[in-house]
């Protein structure tokens, strides 16, 4: 048998033992059904989906979102749906005090939380995504001015959520309940031209990873679940992606997305990858990183929130 027909086997076999993996997490929908599940960032893309599928499984929902119109919708619809409950709070998340607001508010209406689940992107990331799309390398020419706007990008996509999770914490410690973190594959592996992102999205592995260990050293039972991401046919992915065709072709459903999400946090994973090429990358990362390095510096691509 040659080298070639052995290593296609073996891949086969690992692809073979990691759907079954996939397929089976013990994940009993019965768990979430009456659960209290605070979602930030619902007025849409993958965390509108999520309340809905939370909905479809009798979930009881607080949401949030700046835009108060969209979220009276989102609330309407869930209901609709089977949510036992459905209540919105419009804010910034970037506000200290809309953070504060939105943890009280779901402790006044349910009396207690079961699930976080941190999401939202800030109102920033539309001007960080113009400069994205410029393709400029901050190594070429460091924006020194961008600087006071890069503080405000961490602020709402890194602070909020540390705030929020410290906030939230002795709820969830009196429930024994589900932390979920909302990230990407630009979290696990660098990538050129999108340093300000990936700087947010290693940072909330770099910090809820930590969480994760000081809990367990602490024998607090609350699970904290990193979901990893790739390309998710989100409106705003499917806009950017008209002029190709090949590219919208090789997203994947946001339904499926927000699904595996609410799977691997309801069965306390320590991490879930949606689709599978972002398990992939980061595992090759982690035994060959000047591979991942090369591979980053060859392949045009821009972030998919």
């Amino acid at each position: 048998m040659s080298l070639l027909v052995r290593v296609s086997l073996l891949v086969l076999l690992g692809a073979f033992a990691v759907g079954i993996y996939w397929n089976y997490d013990g994940f009993d929908p019965e768990s979430v059904r009456g659960a209290t599940v605070v979602i930030t960032g619902c007025s849409t893309g993958i965390g509108e989906e999520m309340v809905y599928q939370y909905a479809r499984l009798g979930a009881k929902i607080l949401i949030t979102a700046r835009r108060e119109n969209r979220l009276k919708e989102v609330v309407a619809k869930a209901k609709s749906l089977g949510a036992q409950e459905a209540h919105y709070v419009a804010g910034d998340m970037g506000k200290a005090e809309d953070c504060e607001r939105t943890i009280q508010t779901a402790k006044e209406k349910f009396g207690r939380l079961d699930y976080l689940v941190l999401n939202h992107v800030g109102s920033s990331f539309k001007s960080l995504d113009f400069k994205f799309n410029e393709g400029k390398a901050w190594g070429d020419n460091p924006d020194m001015d961008f600087l006071d706007f890069f503080v405000d990008y961490l602020n709402v996509n890194l602070v909020s959520y540390v705030r929020l999770a410290s906030l939230a914490l002795p709820l969830l410690k009196e429930s024994s309940g589900h932390l979920v973190v909302v990230s990407t594959g630009l979290g696990k592996i660098p990538w050129p031209n999108v340093s300000s992102y990936c700087s947010a999205k290693f940072a909330l592995d770099g910090f809820f990873s930590s969480l994760r260990v000081e809990l367990m050293k602490a024998q607090q039972d609350v699970s904290v679940t990193l979901a990893v991401l790739g390309y998710i046919g989100t409106p705003k992915v499917v806009r950017n992606l008209q002029n190709s065709a090949e590219m919208l072709n090789m997203v994947a459903p946001v339904d499926q997305a927000a699904m595996a999400i609410i799977r691997g946090g309801a069965t306390r994973a320590r991490e879930i990858y949606y689709p599978f090429y972002t398990w992939a990358l980061p595992k090759v990362g982690a035994l060959m990183p000047q591979l991942t390095d090369y591979i980053s510096s060859k392949v045009d691509l821009a972030p998919d929130n």
